[in-house]
């Protein structure tokens, strides 16, 4: 199977993987709204069904209220009555009426003659020595009801004013302040539940909640809202006597609106998220691709330029002088082994290369003896090891040898092409280990972190490639390490090599 038709598949896989993702978290995410919903709208219901109830008591208050209004009234009327049969010349009932009228402790009335003038008064809070006729705010106030009326004398009546008591009257502040606590409650304890009181009119505002207040002063906006309401819940009609009718218009809560909506802008935030990841994605890798492509093929040029820049230099000398026939041949040999070499080394590249049981120890060697001579005279290679002994692991010697030469390179161009190049070879039980060092100056810590990325180069002509290639051979060929073991700006750096000493067979 080729790699597109792998790509191909993994794509498909992916996104069916992505797909399932995203039905199994709406699922789940709808079975939270759903479940949220419910329990809303359930707090909604027992609010509605307490507001009810406490309207049907308030109801009930008042209808007590009234029914106390009215056996005050009738206990005026007994008043009246009483006071025309003290008029009358009954001494058998005289006591019986004085005692009735003496027990009234509560209603305040006055008694006048046709022209206004008080005759008698009881439990009022004035006294009649300085209020002689009844006008003014007094007689307002004793004018809320029509005066009961009594004939004194033929063609002369008495009128007995009265008010409500001022038991009654606390009585009636309790049940305004209790109506008036009612709505407050309904709009501002209604567990985040918008709510509208409006009059009888259906069109005036007496109080609302959890609404916005620059809003609700915009009228259009108030009828609206008003519509809205009644589309999703019936208006509550509550009744409170003086005070009128009154409708309660309710809806669901904010949060539960925006919870319906939760699944649609979470499917838009994960389509707008992975758009702009596959993009910038997708800007990344082609990106890259372009660096090791261009990278790969300055390498290859370079790696090819040398050789074939020797083999030219030979063949013009022969041309002038063919007495040092011999030498050239040996250097055109050596040129062409290393043209074969670089060949070999690029066709490992992308596949899986044979690892072999090599010296190490000379491929360390032959690898330095290429970069002497071909390197700045002020540049000093100092090898740690005997070079006389040998160190069989399993490696590919093409490959490996690059690898060297690439950390080389890097070391000369982190030196200026002045400096100490030390190698030095470590023989432990399982492993072999191999420090490249340069006298340069070092590579920062955020450096370090970039330095193996493909393209990534702090060189002006560098095309960030060297190390990438060399840590794909060692880590992924290899299954070793490459790592800098340290660095110190103005002192310089080493790099670490880390091999197995597994023996493997070779590949037929």
């Amino acid at each position: 199977m080729d790699i597109y038709t792998r790509k191909r598949i993994w794509k498909l896989a992916l996104s069916i993987l992505g797909l399932l993702i995203i039905g199994v978290s709406l699922f789940y995410t709808n079975l939270i709204v759903r479940k949220f919903g419910e329990e809303e709208r359930k707090n909604v219901r027992l609010w509605a069904d307490a507001v009810q109830r406490k309207a049907r008591l308030v109801r009930y208050t008042e209808s007590f209220f009234g029914q106390l209004q009215e056996q005050e009234r009738k206990r005026v009327e007994l008043l009246a009555n009483v006071y025309n049969q003290l008029l009358k010349d009954n001494q058998s009932e005289y006591d019986f009426y004085l005692d009735i009228v003496r027990d009234n402790n509560t209603i305040p009335i006055i008694i006048t003659d046709d022209k206004g003038w008080i005759l008698d008064s009881k439990n009022i809070d004035f006294k009649t020595d300085t209020v002689l006729r009844l006008s003014g705010k007094i007689k307002e106030e004793f004018t809320v009801y029509d005066p009961i009326v009594y004939q004194y004398l033929p063609n002369h009546n008495h009128y007995l004013y009265y008010k409500d008591s001022r038991f009654f009257t606390e009585l009636k502040d309790v049940l305004s302040n209790y109506v008036a606590s009612f709505m407050s409650e309904v709009a501002l304890n209604s567990s985040s539940v918008p709510v509208i009181i409006t009059d009888s009119s259906r069109s005036k505002v007496l109080i609302f909640g959890n609404l916005d207040e620059q809003k609700m002063n915009d009228t259009v906006y108030v009828e609206n809202k008003l519509e809205e309401m009644a589309d999703q819940n019936r208006p509550m009609k509550v009744n409170f006597g003086d005070q009128g009718t009154s409708y309660i218009y309710y809806q669901d809560s904010e949060l539960l609106t925006i919870i319906k909506y939760f699944p649609l802008t979470q499917i838009l935030i994960i389509a707008v998220f992975a758009a702009i990841a596959y993009l910038l994605f997708s800007f990344a890798r082609k990106s890259e691709q372009n660096r090791v492509w261009a990278g790969m093929a300055r390498e290859t040029a370079h790696q090819i330029g040398t050789p074939l820049s020797s083999i030219m230099a030979w063949l013009e000398l022969l041309k002038i002088n063919k007495e040092n026939i011999n030498q050239a041949v040996e250097e055109i040999e050596n040129d062409v082994l290393r043209l074969d070499m670089i060949t070999e080394r690029f066709s490992k590249i992308g596949s899986k290369p044979a690892l072999d049981n090599n010296d190490i120890v000379k491929i360390l060697r032959n690898s330095i003896s290429y970069l002497r001579p071909r390197s700045s005279r002020k540049v000093t290679y100092v090898l740690n090891f005997n070079e006389k002994s040998e160190l069989f692991i399993p490696v590919n010697g093409a490959l490996f040898s690059w690898v060297i030469e690439n950390l080389c390179k890097n070391a000369i161009d982190a030196m200026d092409g002045n400096g100490v190049i030390t190698i030095d070879l470590y023989n432990e039980n399982k492993y072999v280990i191999i420090d490249v060092s340069d006298t340069g100056k070092g590579i920062s810590a955020t450096e370090q972190k970039a330095i193996f990325n493909p393209g990534y180069t702090s060189k002006k002509r560098g095309w960030g490639l060297g190390l990438s290639l060399s840590r794909r051979i060692i880590n992924d060929y290899h299954k070793g390490k490459l790592f800098v073991k340290n660095s110190t700006p103005g002192k310089g750096t080493t790099f670490r090599i880390i091999l197995k000493k597994v023996i493997l067979h070779k590949e037929i």
